[in-house]
């Protein structure tokens, strides 16, 4: 059984909570959607640090790249992971690893990225997990700021919820 549904009081504790979020598939690319991401969640406050192998060494929207997540020299919250399904699995057990040290206490999944056995994981280590979100998107609609992007995704709606007996 998938899990992928998460009442808005989770997920606004969650964002109101982390401060530092390392985006794991953060790309250089302008046009591509990490990139777009990465750039919003710098502009409410959030500290976003960039790993990418391939791009190690560089600047993405001025904070450094690093190759992993061990490679991180900073406290981290939440790992943003911006790779596929199948990916997830190792980054989710690199995090893992990582916790205590850095401070991991969140594992976000972007939208289309879902991993059940990872979440597992990261859920019996005591960490939170969050699948097949985007936190730009859930942050726009949690906190009023909807704008254009993200509108389509099929998660956000403009009706109102029915009203629970």
């Amino acid at each position: 059984m998938t899990t992928t549904t998460y009442s808005d009081d989770y997920l606004r504790e969650i964002l109101g909570a982390v401060r530092t979020i390392a985006m794991v598939g953060a790309s250089p690319d302008w046009v591509r959607p990490s990139h777009f991401a990465m750039k919003y969640l710098q502009r409410k406050g959030y500290r976003v640090i960039p790993v990418n192998p391939r791009a190690a060494g560089t600047e993405i929207l001025g904070e450094k790249v690093y190759a992993s997540l061990a490679d991180v020299p900073d406290r981290i919250d939440m790992v943003d992971v911006f790779r596929n399904s199948d990916a997830a699995g190792p980054i989710t057990d690199d995090a893992i690893g990582c916790a205590k040290e850095k401070g991991i206490t969140v594992i976000w999944m972007q939208l289309g990225v879902v991993n059940e056995a990872a979440a597992e994981r990261a859920r019996a280590a005591g960490l939170k997990v969050v699948m097949d979100r985007c936190p730009k998107i859930e942050y726009g609609r949690l906190f009023t700021e909807l704008g254009w992007s993200g509108v389509n995704s099929g998660i956000i709606s403009a009706k109102r919820p029915k009203a629970r007996p």
